[in-house]
């Protein structure tokens, strides 16, 4: 079927889209004098964000908030669970302080004001059935996004910079020209693999039978991280593990905040009461990881505790799927 095919494509376009925007927007920065670490800050952190803010925007534009609010929980479960595991099996790591003691408690405080936010009309929400993430829910949002994002800067002037993946030699140096060329095609590679994926996922979950919110929490949210997979991946496989706990924390934040938040302030995204479950999951694997933490080993993520992670993810998906079919 044509619609499964273009979901297929779809995920490669927002994929090489969005490191084609990265590329040329870092070098036009560079060319205009912009430092590294306001680019780290802003063109290649928002940029791997890129693919689920696309797909959220279409999906909310589209009044498909299922998919818009699937994509992120089951997006920042996956990367929990599903990476964190993976990478863990690859080579246990160990986890800077600095990300136990501020970025995974902030990562845990955005999804907890993201479920303060969508449950603060619980009492009518049981009778109605639904709920909603509002304009001025969103705007709520990035303003803690904004907070989170003078924070990272601080911590970088402060010669902390673990947090900021970006060395100067990975800006690569070209014309202007080729980096306009780039940006150009890295927008039309968002915008048409954003629209391929919400159309695709969109008639699957009509052809099988299933909400448009487990196909977000399953299909989409694993095809937008697997550009967290990959980078976390290959940090594992070099040994260099600030990146790999780096990238998903850090992605949580920002599909937490930025990408719900600018989603909900273009329109706002309904909010079914059973989605809770997720938001419970996506709770649960963040405590999960700060306990994991701390058990056996300080501060190292183990072999073992990378099967517990993969196992738990295998089971929300087949609950998530249980409770879809009952």
């Amino acid at each position: 079927m044509i619609e499964t095919i273009l979901l297929l494509v779809g995920f490669v376009f927002l994929v090489y889209g969005a490191d084609a925007l990265v590329s040329g927007a870092s070098a036009v920065g560079r060319k205009l004098g912009i430092s590294q670490l306001v680019i780290g800050l802003t063109i290649v952190a928002l940029g791997t964000s890129m693919p689920e803010l696309v797909i959220n925007v279409f999906a909310s534009l589209t009044d498909q908030s299922g998919i818009a609010i699937g994509n992120v929980l089951g997006s920042s479960t996956s990367n929990i669970l599903l990476i964190l595991g993976t990478s863990a099996l690859i080579s246990p790591f160990v986890v800077h302080q600095k990300t136990v003691s501020k970025e995974i408690p902030f990562s845990l405080l955005s999804i907890l004001v993201v479920g303060l936010l969508v449950n603060e009309r619980f009492l009518d929400a049981v009778s109605s059935g639904a709920t909603f993430l509002s304009r001025s829910d969103g705007l709520v949002l990035l303003l803690i996004f904004i907070i989170f994002l003078v924070y990272m800067a601080y911590s970088a002037k402060g010669g902390d910079d673990s947090s900021v993946e970006t060395p100067d030699e990975e800006v690569e140096h070209m014309s202007l020209l080729k980096a306009s060329f780039l940006i150009g095609i890295g927008l039309l590679g968002l915008f048409f693999g954003g629209k391929w994926v919400v159309d695709g996922a969109s008639f699957i979950a009509a052809w099988i039978g299933v909400s448009e919110a487990l196909i977000g929490v399953t299909i989409v949210a694993i095809g937008t991280s697997l550009p967290e997979l990959v980078t976390s991946v290959t940090a594992a496989l070099k040994q260099n593990t600030d990146i790999a706990i780096g990238n998903v924390v850090g992605s949580n934040i920002f599909n937490n905040l930025w990408i719900l938040g600018v989603s909900a302030s273009i329109k706002p995204l309904p909010f079914a009461v059973s989605s809770n479950f997720d938001l419970f999951v996506t709770i649960g694997a963040t405590l999960l990881l700060f306990i994991a933490i701390f058990v056996g080993k300080k501060r190292v993520i183990e072999t073992w505790e990378g099967v517990v992670f993969l196992l738990a993810y295998v089971g929300y998906l087949a609950i998530s799927v249980i409770l879809e079919v009952s």
